[in-house]
């Protein structure tokens, strides 16, 4: 870890590359096929290429489908890196989560989720800064959510646009320094919704640790992911006409891959069939939205998030200080 900190620091002074070269066919990875369904949607000779490493803890990969690349947060070091084929990893954005002069008293200052919205602009999950930002043409970030009910944001995590262009977002307190002791935590682990006129509601007050989300392809059912110990689960709402949500229940229990200090289920995708690919200690699950596991890719470290790149049939996975390339025979949905 300290090695990794180290060779980090480096190469955020010197502008360099942090890993350029890719190393193929990660041997930790075993692929573990459950049900039929999962051989229409990784292919036999399916391989794991680690494309990136040498971080602290990476999280929230997404896709520019324009630029053709991929970000990335590294938490703890408060910084995005892009990745390109040809290119390798260089740092995109410092500072990416806490802007404030003093030391960040906690272990995670840094952006976690990102997203693309309409208009290509980067949208963040700021932990440090405790709020969902834009980031502008400029260089600077403009938050769009900060606070609800009198109250700021705890931690943002993981957020998802619908197709109307209202975002969705997770609140967790994982990036205040005290955690879920913290002074300043918010009464609740919300849920929240940003309209596209700006007004914030709270969906849901009463999941223990909101993670992941995303949305089923026909946008009827909203996926979140638990990572409560006591709970740790993939859960599904229903989706009422007017954005707001009913009928919670557990998809899938995740207690079997419980690993302590991760927990449970991180972040997550869906494909175009409605299939959940998601993050947790160890590896991927692939979920079918009937809740059936398909099967699992054990990549052998805590494996944080997913998202659909390239020519949309590519997952990539960041876990632990890496991030991965996974080529598969399905397609991922829009969010």
């Amino acid at each position: 870890m300290n090695a990794n900190c180290l060779r980090l620091a480096a190469a955020t002074l010197l502008g360099l590359f942090v890993q350029s070269v890719t190393i193929w066919a990660e041997p930790a990875a075993v692929i573990t096929r459950l049900d039929p369904r999962f051989d229409r949607l990784v292919p036999q000779d399916a391989r794991l290429e680690r494309i990136a490493e040498g971080f602290t803890w990476v999280e929230g990969p997404a896709w520019h489908k324009q630029g053709e690349y991929l970000l990335f947060s590294d938490i703890p070091a408060n910084a995005v890196y892009k990745w390109k084929a040809g290119e390798g990893a260089s740092l995109f954005l410092k500072n990416s989560g806490y802007s404030g002069s003093p030391p960040f008293p906690g272990k995670e200052p840094g952006s976690n989720g990102l997203t693309f919205d309409a208009n290509g602009q980067l949208i963040l999950c700021r932990h440090g800064d405790r709020h969902i930002g834009r980031l502008g043409p400029d260089g600077t970030i403009v938050p769009l959510v900060d606070r609800y009910d009198g109250h700021r944001l705890n931690s943002p995590n993981d957020l998802v646009f619908k197709s109307n262009g209202d975002l969705y977002f997770t609140d967790p307190p994982f990036g205040l320094s005290g955690g879920f002791d913290d002074p300043e935590k918010a009464p609740v682990q919300g849920v929240y919704r940003v309209a596209k006129d700006g007004t914030v509601a709270r969906l849901i007050a009463d999941i223990g640790a909101p993670n992941g989300i995303a949305f089923s392809p026909d946008e009827h059912t909203l996926y979140v992911s638990d990572v409560d110990p006591k709970r740790p689960a993939w859960l599904a709402f229903d989706v009422n006409p007017d954005g707001t949500v009913s009928n919670g229940r557990v998809l899938f229990d995740a207690d079997r891959w419980r690993a302590d200090p991760f927990f449970g289920p991180d972040g997550f995708k869906v494909d175009t069939k409605g299939n959940i690919f998601g993050a947790r200690p160890g590896g991927l699950s692939v979920i079918a939205p009937d809740g059936t596991l398909l099967g699992t890719i054990e990549t052998g470290r805590p494996t944080s998030n997913v998202a659909w790149g390239e020519d949309g049939s590519t997952l990539f996975i960041t876990g632990g200080d890496s991030v991965y390339r996974l080529r598969l025979s399905t397609v991922g949905a829009r969010n």
